[in-house]
C-alpha cells in the first residue's frame, strides 16, 4: 500500500512538473501578441519591428529542438530539461526588464532556446514514467495542453497587459519557472537514449532545415509567399531536410564522407 501511495505521488510530481513547463513554453509562444500594441508605445517602435518578438522565438525554438533531444539522450534528459528551464526562466527576466527592442528579441531568442530544451524532454520524461499502455493517453493530454495553451495565449497576454502592464507577461514565469526547477532537480527521474555518437553534421543539417523553413513562414507575410527571400529559403529547408531523411539509413561514417563531399 505504501509502495503504490509513492509511486502515484511520485507520477502526479512527474506529470504536475513536466505539464506545467511544457505548457509554459506553448503559451509565451503566442501570450505576446495581444501586448504588442502597448509594447509598440512604450518602447516607441513600429509593430512590424516588434514582430521580430514572436520571429526570433519561433526560429530560435525550431532551431534548438532537435539539438536538445539529442543533448538529452546523451547528458541526462533531467539535467538537460531542467537547465533548458532554467534558461527559459532567465531570459523571462531579460524580456521583462528589455529597455529596447534588440535586448528585447535577443532575451526572446535565448527564451525561445530554453522552450526548445523544455518541450521534446518534458514529453520524454513524462512518457518514460509509465507503462508503455498509458503512454497513448499521456501524448493525448500533451495534445490538448498545447491546444489550450495557443488558445489562451491572447487571452492571458490582453489580461495581463491591460490589468497590470505588458512587462508582466513574462514576470508571471519567473516563480513558476524557479520552483519548477528547484522541484524538478530532486523529483524528476533521471534517464538516457541509446549510447550512440552524437551526429553532429546530421543535427546540424536538420536544424538548418528546419530553421530555413519557419524563416519563410514567419517573412511571408510580409515580403509575401513569391518573393526571393522566401521561395529561396523554402526550397533550401526542402533540400536540407530532404538531405538529412535520406541519409538517416546509411551507416554513420559513409554519411559524413557523403555529407562531407556534399557540403564541399
Amino acid at each position: 500500500m505504501t509502495d503504490t501511495h509513492s509511486t502515484t505521488r511520485r507520477l502526479g510530481w512527474v506529470v504536475g512538473l513536466t505539464s506545467t513547463a511544457y505548457f509554459m513554453v506553448v503559451l509565451d509562444s503566442v501570450v505576446v501578441i495581444t501586448a504588442l500594441p502597448r509594447m509598440q508605445r512604450d518602447l516607441h517602435v513600429s509593430l512590424s519591428s516588434l514582430q521580430w518578438t514572436l520571429n526570433a522565438y519561433g526560429i530560435a525554438f525550431a532551431a534548438g529542438i532537435i539539438t536538445a533531444a539529442a543533448l538529452g539522450d546523451r547528458f541526462g534528459r533531467r539535467k538537460v530539461f531542467t537547465i533548458g528551464l532554467a534558461l527559459f526562466t532567465v531570459a523571462s527576466v531579460a524580456c521583462a526588464v528589455a529597455p529596447s527592442l534588440s535586448l528585447l528579441i535577443a532575451a526572446r531568442t535565448a527564451q525561445g532556446l530554453g522552450g526548445a530544451v523544455v518541450l521534446p524532454l518534458s514529453l520524454t520524461i513524462l512518457t518514460g514514467a509509465f507503462p508503455m499502455e498509458r503512454r497513448g493517453m499521456i501524448v493525448g493530454i500533451y495534445g490538448g495542453l498545447a491546444g489550450l495553451a495557443v488558445a489562451m495565449g491572447p487571452i492571458v497576454g490582453g489580461a495581463v497587459t491591460q490589468g497590470i502592464d505588458w512587462h508582466w507577461i513574462f514576470w508571471i514565469n519567473v516563480p513558476i519557472g524557479v520552483v519548477a526547477v528547484l522541484l524538478g532537480v530532486r523529483l524528476l527521474p533521471e534517464s538516457y537514449g541509446a549510447p550512440e555518437r552524437l551526429d553532429l553534421v546530421g543535427v546540424g543539417l536538420i536544424t538548418a532545415g528546419i530553421v530555413a523553413l519557419v524563416w519563410a513562414l514567419s517573412r511571408a507575410s510580409q515580403v509575401g509567399w513569391s518573393s526571393a527571400e522566401v521561395v529561396a529559403t523554402l526550397i533550401a529547408g526542402a533540400v536540407l531536410r530532404r538531405r538529412t531523411m535520406l541519409s538517416i539509413s546509411v551507416p554513420p561514417r559513409r554519411r559524413r564522407e557523403s555529407t562531407t563531399r556534399w557540403l564541399t
